[in-house]
Order: structure tokens, then sequence, then C-alpha cells
């Protein structure tokens, strides 16, 4: 592969959790875990919740149960995987991540469900 893609990663967030705090942080350092190694691949990952809190916090929420986490954290993800090349689905139970798989399919996006799959990006020299 010669181009490099932005690849969302997409897993447990909330699911699994109860709601306990250090439990929704061990899940996002799941999804965070694969941000090197994609980088290393050539590529570069994101997290919707990264780009989902500074608006939820904008709009006024501040925890987990606020209306604006809500009423903003799937749609921040969906637009976001509008500008992405392609999903890394990593493992776990998750509605919203079994949403944006969906959401990825119907948009025609190279689906991932293993690093090993995701590419080496080479250069010409």
């Amino acid at each position: 592969m010669t181009g490099s893609l932005l690849i969302l990663i997409s897993g447990p967030y909330m699911s699994g959790t109860n709601g306990d705090e250090a439990a929704i942080a061990k899940n996002l350092k799941a999804m965070e875990d694969y941000a090197l190694p994609i980088f290393a691949k050539g590529h570069l990952a994101v997290v919707g919740e990264w780009l989902a809190w500074p608006v939820i916090r904008q709009a006024g929420g501040e925890t987990h149960t606020s209306e604006q986490f809500t009423e903003f954290q799937y749609p921040v993800a969906h637009r976001l995987l509008e500008k992405c090349d392609a999903v890394l689905r990593i493992p776990g139970e998750s509605r919203g991540a079994d949403l944006e798989m969906a959401k990825a399919r119907e948009m025609g996006k190279m689906i991932f469900t293993n690093l090993e799959d995701i590419p080496m990006v080479t250069t010409n020299q």
C-alpha cells in the first residue's frame, strides 16, 4: 500500500462498565493501545471519544451520564467516520461499535478486525 489511511479504532467504551469510570478508562486505553502499532504501519489512528469530549464539554456536559454526552457522543463518532478511510474493530461487545461497523459498511469503508490485516505503507524511493 502506498497511501496512508486514517483509521477509526472502534470498540467497547461504556459497554460492560456499569458506568464505572475506571472501567471506562480501561476500555479507552484498550482502544488507544492500537494507535502506536497503526502509526508504525504508516497510518494515523483516531478514537471517536478524543473528538467527542471537547464538543460534550463545550455543550455543558462533564460526565458520562450527562444529557450532552448522550446527545453528542455517537453523532461526533459518526461524523468522524465519514472522514476516515477505514475502521479497526477491536474485540469486545459494544452496541456503539456495532453501529459504527454497520455505518462503515454502508459507506464502503475498509474494515479490519485484526491489526495484522492492516497493510504496511510502502514508499517508492
